[in-house]
């Protein structure tokens, strides 16, 4: 029984992956050949730092362009990670192996380590579309987004095999606190101007979509790890996960590829 519960799991990766391979296809055709001929969006990535000005004798801000961020085929970037995680887990019998025996110890460490890269690349091409160009400040904002997703895995690895009233729910709330970090920088350039009329649609449908997804992967864990219903079995809220994961991945990564489309 169990063995045809992994095999189904299996199968439905491969699906979920080819759904994500071929929207990541489509997008990159739309954003090297399509877009690209409409309105092209490529924000230059700066780097600021202190210089000693001989006229006003004090250090002062400078800047330098350190290049141009492909935006379209990042987003399609995203997508491929994704399709390339499905795979790497459902393809190959040795890791399929290995993903199998984690997820019967209550963890899935090829989710979080997928999730940290493409969520992080997702959130440092929302950040660019708000204004943030500078390097440090998207690498800030990257590492943070990782370690969000890094301490899911933490809170997997420390409650495997713990009774539901037995579970540490340190990591959980460290993450939170974590993921909440992008966005406070986010917001501080979004609302920089104070003049909410002029923030376009495509802005409040990004931060509305993010801020749903943000909160329906959380609350699948705590479903998970206080057990609620069908959640009891572990593979169930795999399922969850991999179902959360393609509608938010995929109303974001369009969301945000028609946005760099806006004047």
């Amino acid at each position: 029984m169990q063995s045809s519960a992994y095999e189904r799991l299996r199968s439905f990766n491969r699906t979920m992956g080819a759904l994500h391979l071929v929207q990541g296809l489509v997008m990159l055709f739309l954003a090297t050949r399509v877009i690209a001929t409409i309105a092209e969006f490529s924000p230059t990535i700066t780097q600021f730092y202190l210089t000693y000005s001989p006229e006003v004798q004090a250090l002062v801000v400078e800047s330098t362009r350190l290049f141009d961020l492909p935006f379209g085929v990042l987003v399609a970037g995203f997508l491929f990670l994704s399709a390339g995680a499905h795979a790497l887990i459902s393809l190959p019998q040795r890791t399929n192996a290995i993903y199998n025996a984690d997820l019967g110890r209550g963890i899935n460490r090829f989710r979080w380590f997928e999730y940290a890269l493409s969520s992080s690349v997702m959130i440092v091409l929302i950040a660019t579309l708000f204004g943030i160009y500078d390097i440090a400040s998207l690498i800030l904002i990257f590492l943070l987004n990782a370690s969000m997703n890094l301490f899911g895995l933490v809170m997997e690895q420390l409650n495997s095999g713990r009774a539901r009233d037995e579970v540490n729910w340190g990591p959980f709330v460290w993450g939170c606190i974590a993921g909440i970090g992008p966005w406070i920088a986010i917001v501080l350039y979004m609302f920089g101007t104070g003049n909410f009329e002029m923030v376009p649609w495509f802005v409040w449908a990004i931060v509305g979509t993010y801020f749903v997804a943000f909160n329906t992967f959380p609350v699948n864990m705590v479903l998970q790890y206080r057990q609620v219903g069908n959640w009891r079995d572990y593979l169930y809220g795999e399922r969850v996960y991999i179902i959360l994961s393609l509608i938010a991945k995929s109303a974001l990564a369009w969301l945000v590829l028609f946005g760099a489309m806006q004047p």
